[in-house]
């Protein structure tokens, strides 16, 4: 793939990877990125995972044309994207890493029986490299999301290679609609780490940028500010959307029924609902709903004295990941002696900037008419 006339795509697709992370559902598989600089100097803009070796490295190959690489330029050594570097240091004995202090310290820890020495350039921050008619200008970019990464500016061409920023999950082969899986993306691999996408955003902002090439999902090159104001949205934790997301546990139905007639109620006022049984949704499209929506109401059945484990797991990771400034209800269901509620708003309360809504819903095992008036009362307070 031509990016231009003497930038090329050399990554590749992954459609059989189960989980990304070992986590992250990716049913549409991944792309792992990489890129070619052909000019006086030749330069391989990171690597790949070792699955897809063999396929990289006739990718590589074939666009060399018989020419030999000079420098391997190392945004960030997640395994997903370093994981050829030992492969290729022996494929061209001459070839050159660029990449952080870092970055340094991680390719003796990955590749603990390759000898590097000589063959290690570190940069630090506003250091350029000149291939020729190209230079690289060098941006840190630490946690974003891993404490070695950098992304890097062609001033020729005005490229930004964006390291995992600006990602997205799906195979290059797969068109879609690129703000959904670029958002359970960006909330799941980079969403704790709002304050240093930010501190990349105001870097960013100073250069004058045509294209962005992440490390994953399609190269951006057009209408760059509706990419760059949602990351903008996400990293700031700003709602995107108006409306309610309602989470729920439930173990034989009945906590879905009150889940189920609270969306119906809301949606009867005009209200923008999502909906999710965290027992059988993924994971990660809860927390990125939960990170879209301006408000959320969390709905579980007592577990053990305490609430759910799919809900205690939810709200564990909506904290990790710094869930904040939103308004949110509570629904809790029990028996004999209710629990959920007690343990859902303590996990909320040590979240920033959360309002929690009275009234709480307490069911004692299903939804009775005698419950009407304080679901009602919820529902208006998170209509407002």
């Amino acid at each position: 793939m031509k990016i231009t006339d003497n930038i090329r795509y050399i990554g590749v697709d992954d459609t059989t990877l189960d989980l990304f992370e070992s986590q992250y559902i990716v049913p549409n598989g991944i792309s792992y990125n990489s890129y070619l600089i052909l000019d006086d100097k030749i330069a391989i803009m990171d690597c790949v995972d070792k699955r897809k070796e063999a396929q990289w490295l006739a990718n590589l190959t074939e666009v060399l044309a018989g020419k030999t690489p000079d420098y391997l330029i190392v945004h960030h050594m997640e395994p997903d994207h370093s994981g050829c570097i030992e492969t290729l240091m022996n494929k061209y004995p001459n070839l050159q890493i660029v990449t952080s202090a870092i970055a340094k310290q991680m390719l003796a820890q990955f590749f603990f029986n390759f000898d590097f020495a000589g063959r290690i350039i570190t940069i630090k921050e506003g250091d350029t490299l000149s291939l020729g008619k190209h230079t690289l200008q060098f941006i840190m970019a630490p946690m974003v999301h891993w404490p070695e990464v950098f992304v890097s500016y062609e001033q020729s061409e005005k490229i930004l290679f964006s390291a995992d920023a600006f990602g997205k999950f799906g195979a290059l082969s797969h068109e879609e609609e690129w703000a959904c899986e670029a958002r359970r993306y960006y909330f799941n691999i980079c969403g704790k780490y709002g304050a240093q996408v930010q501190a990349l955003l105001k870097k960013v902002a100073t250069l004058d940028v045509d294209q962005i090439c992440p490390l994953h999902g399609p190269i951006l090159h057009e209408n760059l500010g509706y990419y760059i104001s949602l990351y903008d949205t996400w990293s700031s934790y700003k709602p995107e959307t108006e409306g309610v997301f309602i989470a729920y546990a439930s173990i034989y139905g009945n906590t879905a029924n009150v889940a189920k007639e609270i969306a119906e109620k809301l949606t009867e006022k005009g209200i923008k609902v999502s909906v999710a049984d965290l027992c059988r949704s993924d994971m990660a499209e809860a927390i990125e709903d939960a990170f879209k929506y301006d408000r959320m109401i969390v709905a579980a059945s007592s577990y053990e004295g305490s609430v759910m484990p799919v809900m205690y797991d939810f709200l564990h990771h909506l904290r990790h990941k710094n869930f904040q400034k939103r308004k949110v209800g509570i629904v809790e269901n029990g028996s004999w002696a209710p629990s959920a509620g007690r343990v859902m708003r303590k996990m909320l309360e040590e979240m920033k900037e959360i309002e929690i809504v009275s009234p709480m819903v307490t069911l004692r095992s299903a939804l009775k008419p005698t419950d009407t008036d304080t679901v009602n009362e919820l529902v208006k307070e998170m209509g407002k």
